[in-house]
């Protein structure tokens, strides 16, 4: 697949933390981009995507709706690639259906049915999660490798009430069947806890995570960890690169909660404290092979860690 140029593709979510570095690196590649947002009258989706580098030549921003079939026709029409990023994040609902799992799965079927009607389009992108890989009952322990033929069990995450991470395992099923049944070449993205310095106004979930371990409260067993940079460029070569196939797990390193005091104490010693001696909990290890096959290298968490905490304070999400 030939890289930049001319050529036109099309992001959805475009103001997202993900997309909003995928817009960047895109239009840094020479790409004209089409990036769709919620609400083109809200500048906290615009305003940083049109102070971008190449923006006033090569950007669209366009406005379309996730649950509304045939919304993304037009806007699709006469790209070459789509990177599928739109997605409801929320951890906490009393109406998860409607919330979360519509949205998700229906969007991505609006989205891939576009993509069907349009010829142009050569090649699909789809940002997932590892919340459609590793959550499946399955024990994770320190000999125990996840690599990309694991895949997140619906009926566990329902009995569990997982409902994020069902919405994004339910999504992606939905996509493969799709795409399998209708020929489109689909690569799959499966970041970890993303992290990395915010190009958007407004705190995403998780960053909040951050700011929330700064602030001494708890969080998680264990993070597989990876910078928002790395997940922009895999997306970029997993459009660009013609071997590239299937599904892509990105993890750079993976944590556990106690480890990740101890690493925000280490750059932050003034500000969090030292963990106190707790019991360990056991982690997986999870496989780079594919990742790095793409021309993934990724950023070490101590510098993605610090660029994080760096970019909070600077938009005053941390004040110390």
């Amino acid at each position: 697949m030939s890289r930049g140029g001319k050529e036109v593709v099309c992001v959805t979510g475009a103001s997202g933390y993900v997309a909003s570095w995928l817009v960047k690196l895109l239009l840094h590649r020479g790409y004209t981009v089409k990036a769709t947002v919620r609400n083109l009258s809200d500048p906290s989706k615009t305003e940083h995507l049109k102070a971008m580098e190449g923006a006033e030549e090569r950007l669209e921003l366009l406005e379309a709706d996730l649950v509304e079939e045939g919304s993304f026709d037009s806007i699709i029409h006469g790209c070459v690639g789509v990177f599928h990023t739109a997605s409801p994040v929320i951890i906490v609902t009393t109406n998860p259906q409607a919330d979360l799992i519509d949205p998700a799965v229906k969007g991505t079927l609006n989205v891939l049915k576009s993509c069907h009607e349009t010829k142009s389009v050569r090649r699909v992108v789809l940002t997932s999660s590892t919340a459609a890989v590793v959550y499946n009952g399955k024990a994770i322990g320190p000999d125990v490798v996840v690599d990309e033929t694991w895949h997140s069990d619906p009926a566990f995450c329902q009995e569990n009430k997982e409902w994020y991470i069902l919405s994004k395992t339910l999504a992606e099923q939905a996509a493969w069947n799709f795409a399998n049944e209708n020929g489109i070449d689909l690569v799959v993205m499966n970041p970890g806890l993303v992290l990395g310095p915010l190009l958007q106004p407004t705190l995403n979930l998780t960053s909040q995570f951050v700011v929330d371990l700064i602030k001494g409260k708890s969080g998680f067993p264990f993070y597989q960890c990876v910078d928002v940079r790395d997940v922009a460029h895999a997306h970029i070569m997993g459009f660009e690169k013609s071997s590239a196939s299937g599904r892509y797990v990105l993890v750079g390193e993976s944590f556990t909660h106690h480890q990740l005091l101890q690493l925000l104490h280490k750059l932050y010693p003034s500000i969090v404290d030292a963990p106190t001696s707790m019991e360990e909990n056991s982690i997986g290890v999870v496989s780079k092979k594919k990742a790095k096959s793409l021309g993934v290298s990724f950023m070490a968490m101590e510098v993605s860690l610090k660029d994080t905490v760096e970019s909070l304070k600077e938009k005053n999400f941390l004040n110390f």
